[in-house]
């Protein structure tokens, strides 16, 4: 494989490829065009000949980024992901790329055109004109755009992914919000006779999501043996609220219930029943445990809003409802009660997930497990002097 570079313009050069001659005896060639250095050619000449002769070169695409990120949300995203997660990929490849790096030729996509993006967005990337965006959105930006450039590497429209190369921000890690024993029992107790009742209770003592709380059925929970079945979840999207399975294995889970819990279920089944009769043909029953006075479901959205106020009013620590799934850990760590317990109930796909989300709370947890061995040893060491006197 043979090739030179030629000069096209003041910064600009021509990569041509000699590739022979075809079955006519015609000269084949292939021209590249690279904006710098006459060294910045012969470079991209270098690469391109070692990519031919392994075998791994690939004809630069024509397509846009802008085209190739709206083919990709439509023939991986949408079909591939929940509802609610497309419509987020939407939302960061409209806003957020198309507008900083989508004229650009995927072929031509630079490592240094996506850390400028990055720093744009840093810098003044809110659509308010408010400055920047924080650096976990950008992360997130990050995420999304190596992953479909993942695929157009998988799908041969570039030869790497130049996301490989670019350094996203590092966000600080934010120690999670989650309530002591004095405040969550203010909160439930303020919380009773709300429409967030069962919801808040369900959650800080089961430490189920949010969506699996409210896409809950009354065939999931056995009040005898105590205990329900994570088998949905609900989400809002543009489309309005929808129902979907949950994403693993682990997530689809057996929780056992406190008595707190089932007494409140019994008594909050017995109320919904009653509901149901009054209202009669205008009760729209779905079978659902957290369900609007008509029967219908609650809207995520409206129940953290409610959420917020509750906790606002109350003067508690800024909480999310999301907070009380970290509540139930937190309790149940300080507890004693082991990791892989705290795991299976949360449904995280394996341990090291709970002990990295959770690392806060375990040094505390040593101090009181050296604690009780240095009181068994000690307590066995006397007895073993007594014994020998």
């Amino acid at each position: 494989m043979k090739g030179h570079v030629r000069k096209r313009g003041k910064a600009s050069w021509a990569v041509i490829m000699d590739l022979g001659r075809d079955s006519t005896g015609k000269r084949r060639q292939k021209w590249h065009s690279v904006k710098g250095t006459k060294k910045d050619a012969e470079r991209e000449l270098a690469r391109i000949v070692n990519e031919i002769n392994a075998g791994s070169y690939i004809e630069p695409s024509k397509q846009t980024v802008a085209e190739f990120l709206e083919y990709w949300l439509s023939a991986y995203a949408e079909p591939n992901t929940a509802r609610s997660t497309f419509e987020r990929y939407r939302d960061l490849v409209q806003h957020c790329l198309v507008p900083a790096i989508g004229g650009i030729p995927i072929a031509a996509l630079r490592p240094l055109h996506i850390q400028e993006c990055y720093a744009n967005a840093l810098k003044s990337g809110r659509r308010d004109g408010r400055g920047g965006l924080s650096e976990q959105s950008v992360l997130h930006i990050h995420r999304l755009l190596r992953q479909a450039l993942q695929h157009a590497v998988k799908w041969g429209e570039i030869a790497r992914n130049p996301t490989d190369a670019v350094d996203p921000p590092r966000p600080e890690r934010k120690e999670m919000t989650a309530l002591d024993e004095r405040q969550t029992a203010v909160l439930l107790t303020r919380c009773e006779g709300l429409a967030i009742h069962v919801p808040v209770v369900l959650a800080v003592t089961t430490g189920l999501r949010r969506g699996e709380v409210l896409g809950l059925r009354w065939d999931d929970v056995d009040l005898e043996g105590g205990f329900l079945t994570v088998k949905r979840t609900l989400e809002a999207t543009g489309n309005g609220i929808s129902f979907k399975t949950p994403k693993t294995d682990r997530s689809r889970r057996r929780v056992h219930l406190p008595r707190i819990a089932l007494a409140l279920l019994r008594a909050h089944k017995l109320e919904q029943t009653k509901r149901r009769l009054a209202l009669g043909p205008a009760y729209v029953d779905q079978g659902l445990v957290c369900a609007k006075e008509d029967g219908g479901p609650m809207n995520p959205r409206g129940v953290s809003k409610d959420f917020r106020r509750l906790v606002q009013a109350l003067d508690l620590p800024p909480t999310r409802f999301h907070d009380l799934r970290h509540t139930h850990a937190t309790h149940l760590l300080r507890q004693g009660v082991h990791p892989k317990i705290v795991s299976e109930r949360l449904g995280h796909s394996t341990i090291a997930i709970t002990l990295d989300t959770y690392s806060h709370v375990l040094p505390g947890m040593q101090v009181d497990a050296v604690a009780l061995v240095d009181a068994a040893l000690g307590k066995a060491i006397a007895a073993h002097k007594m014994n020998k006197s």
